[in-house]
């Protein structure tokens, strides 16, 4: 089994960035497709981008595209989200995820396991 540690989360303005980590431990995450999603009190938890095993292709919610970008460093186990131009709607807490199942670059959360502890973003106004 995998275990994800998430960070790099904090309190900015809008338009500032932001790059959030996803350390690996347990298994080698160049095996996995990986994802990210985000979540606020009382919504269900939300697709925001993820990487493909083969070819590092990355995947986005509509939401973020052009803004995000989904990368990773299979030397140091890790997946990262490069966040730009925030936006006060981009505030929830970010998790990480490994894809167990469903198909190629799936985006639905229940494909997705080994979820983190998650790292809270907040953009001001």
């Amino acid at each position: 089994q995998v275990q994800l540690v998430e960070s790099g989360g904090g309190l900015v303005q809008t338009g500032d960035s932001l790059r959030l980590s996803c350390a690996a431990s347990g298994r080698t995450i160049s095996n996995y497709h990986m994802g990210w999603f985000r979540q606020t009190p009382g919504k269900e938890r939300e697709f925001v981008g993820g990487i493909v095993r083969s070819l590092n292709n990355a995947y986005y919610a509509d939401s973020v595209k052009g803004r995000f970008t989904v990368s990773r460093d299979n030397a140091k186990n890790t997946v990262y989200l490069q966040m730009n131009s925030l936006k006060p709607e981009d505030t929830a807490v970010y998790y990480c995820a490994v894809q167990y199942q469903g198909s190629y670059g799936s985006s639905w959360y229940r494909d997705f396991g080994s979820w983190g502890q998650g790292t809270q973003v907040i953009v001001s106004s």
